[in-house]
């Protein structure tokens, strides 16, 4: 059995009298492809901010690599940040930027790299992605597909171990999610990355998921969890049914 990478225990989050979700517990694990998935409003995006040390729950644990990204110093969470990048849903390129600049970004912050170095390395991630020869173009000057392609170079840019990805396949023609989904089986099969992924995608879910959670808007908690095909098989909820179906199947 896999290496557990992700610990979430007894995890809530609410904003004054609203609570969002209620003691969640799952795990992740090493080379897992997970899926985030719900109703729009279950609180998908706020999960993975709460998961990438951006919110702060109102209780529980996150462990990471056997570290509390939560309750853990600066000194100790910057540690637990450089294992991880995160592939924001419109890209978050920026603007300003080459894309190679863009990739090269993260590694003259955390690396000690040489400037030779890190330009090598930002080519051979844009390169991975299928970008080669485009280092010196703007994100204004290639195409929806091509930009989350980059977004995804940098989020790789210091070999993370863990991906986080909001919406990656968003506003994307089917064509452009396909190869994209393609390529994260790819990295994941190769380099053995872990890829923490928020989306509603059903063809994305199907493809590459091999292990996921749905969150429970009503119940602000989870209702459904393991591998999205299984899930499909034997829905354990009506709304879990109607989601994976999209109301196409009588449940």
């Amino acid at each position: 059995m896999s290496k557990e990478l992700i610990s979430v225990k007894n995890l809530r989050v609410a904003y004054d009298d609203f609570v969002l979700f209620n003691d969640l517990n799952f795990s992740i694990y090493e080379k897992d492809i997970f899926i985030i998935m719900g109703a729009s409003g279950c609180g998908k995006s706020s999960l993975l901010k709460v998961l990438t040390g951006l919110v702060k729950p109102t209780k529980g644990e996150v462990i990471v690599n056997n570290k509390n990204i939560i309750t853990a110093d600066e000194k100790v969470k910057n540690e637990i940040i450089k294992d991880c990048g995160v592939m924001y849903q419109s890209g978050a390129l920026f603007s300003s930027m080459t894309l190679k600049e863009n990739v090269m970004l993260p590694l003259e912050l955390y690396s000690n790299y040489s400037k030779d170095e890190i330009s090598d390395i930002a080519s051979y991630k844009l390169a991975l992605t299928g970008l080669g020869g485009f280092d010196d173009f703007y994100p204004s000057e290639i195409s929806g597909g091509m930009k989350k392609r980059a977004a995804l170079s940098r989020a790789l840019a210091l070999d993370a171990k863990i991906v986080y990805c909001d919406e990656p396949s968003a506003g994307l023609d089917p064509i452009s999610s396909k190869q994209l989904d393609d390529l994260i089986l790819e990295i994941n099969e190769q380099f053995g990355t872990t890829f923490v992924i928020v989306t509603h995608e059903l063809q994305s879910i199907f493809a590459i998921g091999n292990n996921s959670i749905y969150l429970d808007k009503t119940k602000k908690d989870i209702t459904g969890r393991g591998n999205p095909k299984e899930l499909l098989k034997n829905p354990p909820t009506k709304d879990i049914c109607d989601f994976l179906t999209r109301g196409m199947k009588k449940c």
